[in-house]
Parts: structure tokens; sequence; C-alpha cells
């Protein structure tokens, strides 16, 4: 597998990416990972690679570009300490419309590798399902699959709020909430789900019963690896159906 590091400018600056190569002859499906509030570090590359392994050129973009320097950021420091005090001032340089200008040059880099075919999928954990959902409602023509895991604030009065774009949207979306979860409540979950079968999107949205906010994140005090596996089946699933 090749492991590479690539500035793309974007309209705000030059945006560090991560990006995994799988090994052998492509060319192959592409997939961004939107990060969650710590940013990049080990636990975030190694889901990149993982996503590779299955046959994706994968990209992780550092949306905390705006902020300059930081971390590398331990969770489990964070969530025993002051968790807002730590990544809030990372957390103010992004959201969900800044993620799709930054996803705007990220498909027009994704579109001068002779090793993408073109068919693109985004995936994002924490903050970044919301983002993840963004994009697939802003590019509805380029992103044929799209998945969240335990994303926040997935369906609010935000006018930025995801889950009014689903009458945009044209990929099928796979999203797994955790049945405890202050950041999307059932109440929550309801509302997204309306919205999307009030607009016809194919989608399956999935409450994890057990699993608590952050459960796919290895590097997380609530990581719950039987429920992640059975997360990252369902995402290759999707993948290699959508993309494949």
């Amino acid at each position: 597998m090749k492991h590479e590091e690539v500035n793309i400018r974007t309209r705000d600056g030059q945006c560090p990416v991560q990006v995994f190569v799988p090994a052998g002859a492509g060319p192959w499906p592409a997939v961004i990972v939107y990060m969650d509030a710590f940013g990049i570090r080990p636990a975030l590359l190694q889901i990149g690679e993982r996503i590779a392994g299955g046959g994706y050129v994968v990209l992780v973009p550092d949306l905390f570009y705006r902020h300059g320097p930081y971390g590398p950021l331990d969770p489990k420091e964070a969530f025993a300490g002051d968790f807002r005090a730590m990544v809030g001032p990372l957390m103010a340089t992004t959201d969900n419309p800044r993620a799709a200008r930054d996803t705007e040059a990220l498909l027009a880099y994704l579109d001068t590798r002779s090793d993408v075919t073109g068919k693109i999928g985004t995936v994002g954990f924490c903050m970044g399902g919301g983002m993840a959902l963004t994009a697939a409602g802003t590019y509805p023509d380029r992103v044929a699959a799209a998945v969240s895991f335990h994303g926040g604030r997935l369906a609010t009065d935000d006018p930025a709020s995801p889950h009014l774009l689903a009458p945009k949207i044209r990929a099928e979306l796979y999203i797994a909430v955790a049945d405890n979860d202050r950041s999307c409540p059932p109440e929550m979950v309801a509302r997204l789900e309306q919205a999307l079968d009030e607009a016809g999107v194919r989608y399956r949205c999935e409450v994890y019963r057990g699993a608590s906010h952050g459960w796919m994140k290895p590097d997380f005090p609530v990581y719950d690896e039987a429920a992640a596996e059975r997360g990252w089946s369902e995402m290759f699933a999707l993948f290699d159906r959508a993309l494949k």
C-alpha cells in the first residue's frame, strides 16, 4: 500500500491530505474520510489505511488546517479533562458548509488522478458524520455512497443541518447511531428519517444498542470492538455495492 501526504489548495488555504492507495493495479473508486473533533492522529490514519485495503483510494483531509498546527490529540486525555477547552478552538474553524467547500477541492484533486475511477464515497465520524452527508447533498452527481458513524446534529434547526439537503441526495446512505448519544437522540433520528423518507433517499439508519458516541474509534475510551467490526462490515458492503 502506498501512503503519501499532499497539500490541496482550497478556497481558504492549503489543506494537508493523507492519501492511501491500494497495492496492485487500479483504477479504484475513491473514499473521502471526514474526521472527528480530535483531528489527524494515528487512529484516524489507521482507518484510512484499512479502507484503502478494501480497494479504494482514500483521502483523509485535515479539516483543521484553518487553525494552524496542533496535536496530535489524545481523546482519552481530553475526555478525562476539559474536552471543550482542548478541541473547541479547533472545531470553531470548520463546519458543514466549510467542509463542503473543501470537498470541492478534494473532488478536483481526485479528478487529476489516473488511478481513480470517478466513483466516490464519503464516510464521517462524530462531527464528520454530518460532513459526509452534507457532501452527498452538495455534490449529488459525484457522491454515490455516504456513511455516518455516530454523527451528531444531523437534523436540527440550523440552516446547515444535513437533513435539509435530503431532496438533493442521490447517494445511498448508511447512518449508524448509538442509543447512548446526546448529540443524536431518538427524536433527532426520527426527524432525519422523515426527511430522507419524504425525499425518497435510499438509506438505512441503524441504532447500535449498548454503544456510545464514538464507538468506532479505537483510541476512544468507549471503543466497542464488536460494534465497530459490525460497522466496518456495513460500510464495506455499501461501498462495494455502490462504488465498485
